[in-house]
Parts: C-alpha cells; structure tokens; sequence
C-alpha cells in the first residue's frame, strides 16, 4: 500500500511489487490509477508505474472470478511481460503456481484472455497500427463497463467513416454514440 499526495490531499492507493520495485527509489514517480469501484463500497485505488501493467491488471479483472485483490497478486509474482506470455503460449502450470490461482481458475485465464493477447505477448487492443489514441479510447469504454467487441467494432467504424477524427476525446464521444 501506498500513499500519493496530490495538491495536499493523501490518496490510499494498492500497489503490486512490480510497481513497488519500480519507484521504491524514486523521490517523485508517475502511476497510471485504476479506481476500482462497487456497489455501496468506498472506492479502492490501484496504482501501476507502467500504462501496460494497468493494461494486463484490467485484462485479469475482466475474467470471471478474478478480483482487483486476486489481479494485483498476479502482478506481484511475475512481470506483466511474464504474464501475457503465459497466457499468450498456454502456460497454464506458471499461471496455477500464483497464491490464489488453482487449475480452473488458471485455465479461465488463458481461454478468456488468449485471443486479447497475440503469440508475441503483446496486447492486441484494436488493429489499427500503433494508434494509441484508438488504444486509449478503447480502455476507456471498457472502464465504462462496455464489451469489448463492441466498442472495438465502434471504434473501428468511427475510424473508417471519420477518419479526420484524431484525439482520445473525440474517439470516446463517437463511439457513445454508436453505444
């Protein structure tokens, strides 16, 4: 757990190892967040000193039985890089090894997140080059709880149809629309 201070004000935020080992040194670092909220509940903060670790935890978080909790400790045992690589090749046995993560639950991991992730481990978050704002667009909508399907076939019309359209911003607001 962590303590970032903005303007003043001290946010709680939960960190893995990774995260922690990246900016244990550091007297000043940036952290990409993740608010993670539920029903009735404070929110919980999550902080990442990498966009593609944040990337990886919203991945694991949007399979079914695992949690923010269960998604950091995947992210305090192995590299993100690690990770997409055993999902990517199958590596069931590396992904059941984790505190938490029994067989079943492993091989949800690799079924429901091996096609978002190609044989390289690299995300495959739309395909359309290295558009990050189209990247950033998309992690928006599936933040906002959209499927992804959906707001990747949105993104890519808006793309085709309007292709003068070239912030973050602008992509969201379309896609909404087509939502």
């Amino acid at each position: 757990m962590l303590i970032v201070e903005n303007n003043g004000i001290g946010y709680q935020m939960n960190i893995s190892l990774h995260t922690y080992s990246k900016i244990q040194d550091v007297p000043r670092a940036k952290l990409y967040i993740y608010t993670y909220l539920k029903e009735q509940e404070v929110p919980v903060m999550y902080g990442f000193a990498e966009n593609a670790e944040r990337d990886i935890f919203l991945l694991l978080i949007s399979v079914s039985g695992i949690g923010p909790n269960t998604g950091r400790m995947i992210l305090s045992a192995y590299q993100p890089e690690e990770i997409r690589a055993a999902i990517a090749q199958d590596n069931i046995g590396l992904l059941k090894s984790i505190k938490g993560i029994g067989p079943k639950t492993a091989q949800r991991l690799v079924l429901e997140l091996r096609d978002k992730v190609n044989k390289s481990g690299e995300f495959t978050l739309l395909n359309s080059g290295h558009n990050k704002n189209a990247d950033d667009a998309l992690s928006a909508l599936l933040i906002l709880g959209f499927v992804r399907t959906e707001a990747v076939k949105a993104i890519q019309k808006i793309q085709q149809t309007s292709p003068h359209i070239n912030s973050t911003e602008l992509l969201i607001k379309e896609a909404l629309k087509i939502l």
